[in-house]
């Protein structure tokens, strides 16, 4: 592990102490890496026995009339998606199933994920709620939220005065 320096109490020394990742995790974002072991955050059946949670990665990006969000989802059925707009909330959620295994099979690795997911973005102001489009194609879920037309950049014509004109 890695030592670094800790200060303690409040006398200002610096002393030495050993750094666990994993305890840090829990203190910045209240998650415990372990819980995973135990089935825990959705991971399915078993935890690592039956992969770990699935979390697809979502990419955002805002182009001049529009956002689109795309999620990589392969393996996740369509009637298994759910896309849902509550004031500036979109919620994303789904499930990828967990395949049969056959007892007389060996695994060599088993590092494929599976179970529920949810992940919910807040919207910026502009967003044309109604205008949605999804599409899910080659296993990426791609939305599209237009901007309404009142918050899309405007540009602004600059008229130049005669300076002769002002004298």
């Amino acid at each position: 592990m890695t030592t670094l320096p800790v200060r303690r109490g409040s006398g200002g020394t610096l002393g030495q102490r050993e750094w666990d990742p994993f305890e840090r995790m829990q203190q910045l974002f209240g998650f415990d890496p372990w819980e995973l072991a135990r089935g825990g955050f959705g991971g399915g059946e078993g935890g690592f026995e039956a992969g770990m949670a699935f979390v697809p990665p979502v990419e955002v990006k805002e182009t001049k009339d529009a956002f689109v969000f795309k999620a990589d989802v392969p393996g996740v059925n369509e009637n298994d998606l759910r896309i849902e707009v509550h004031g500036n909330r979109l919620t994303l959620s789904g499930k990828r199933e967990v395949e049969k295994k056959d007892e007389n099979d060996r695994y060599f690795a088993f590092e494929r994920s599976y179970g529920t997911f949810t992940r919910t973005f807040t919207l910026p102001d502009g967003v044309d709620g109604d205008s949605i489009k999804a599409t899910l194609r080659n296993g990426v879920l791609a939305l599209t939220l237009a901007k309404r037309k009142e918050s899309q950049p405007k540009q602004i014509r600059i008229s130049a005065e005669n300076e002769k004109a002002k004298a």
